[in-house]
């Protein structure tokens, strides 16, 4: 009898100690994920007041856009380092890689109409646009042109780790739910386009949403790259430099 209570009082303990160490966990990526919004949002919530961004260059946007990009994606690979996950958790896996980035463009073609028709909807419907285009946005010659593509590619691959791998992955585990990690993580996504006025915002949203219910379909975020790589290339460098944007 004493040695059955013995091995009771040591399935408790053990059963306690997984408690403590799955909620110690939880403490841990609330802390983390609290830390990287507050580094990120304040940022981004800035973009609702950008309305005089004709004083900066292009180059100057571009340099410092990259470097932020490339300096989170950073921030969370040492996160995962730290925490000895692999990246496949965060989307970063090329399995059937071609398979993804083909998707991924035929998908496009789909997405692209319908986020079209939904901005004009919005617009109808009475939500704001920008006044003026911004003129920092437009590249000029082939040296920013290239620099151009540059950003959008970097751009693509940072944000969708970012907003699509890193957030969904912690978000998922703080409020146990993948269909609020995801609309959470769209409407951070969001924040960052207030330059775009009140029908930009919800369109990018709604873009948000539908790369992560493409990321988590897929497990990987090849074909959410390569969506929001070829959504950016046609409005920041194709259109501009057909002299159409």
């Amino acid at each position: 009898m004493q040695r059955r209570q013995s091995m009771v009082t040591v399935l408790n303990n053990i059963r306690g100690k997984g408690r403590d160490s799955a909620e110690s966990s939880w403490n841990e990526e609330l802390v983390e994920v609290s830390v990287f919004l507050f580094l990120i949002v304040p940022s981004m919530a800035l973009s609702f007041f950008a309305v005089k961004q004709g004083s900066l260059s292009f180059v100057l946007v571009a340099f410092a856009t990259i470097l932020r990009d490339l300096a989170l994606v950073s921030l969370i690979l040492f996160f995962l380092w730290r925490n000895s996950e692999p990246i496949n958790l965060i989307g970063w896996t090329f399995k059937n890689r071609w398979k993804e980035i083909g998707l991924g463009i035929g998908l496009y073609i789909p997405f692209f109409i319908a986020a079209g028709f939904l901005e004009r909807a919005l617009q109808v419907a009475g939500l704001s646009v920008p006044s003026t285009p911004l003129p920092s946005m437009a590249a000029k010659g082939m040296g920013e042109l290239l620099l151009a593509i540059a950003l959008v590619a970097v751009v693509a691959l940072g944000e969708e780790t970012i907003f699509r791998g890193y957030l969904i992955l912690r978000l998922k585990a703080i409020t146990t739910s993948p269909t609020a990690a995801a609309l959470l993580s769209a409407v951070i996504f969001s924040l960052g386009h207030g330059y775009e006025g009140s029908a930009g915002v919800v369109t990018v949203g709604v873009m948000g949403v539908i790369f992560a219910l493409i990321y988590i379909w897929r497990q990987s975020l090849v074909a959410p790259i390569v969506m929001h790589f070829l959504q950016d290339f046609i409005s920041i460098v194709l259109l501009p430099w057909l002299g159409k944007g």
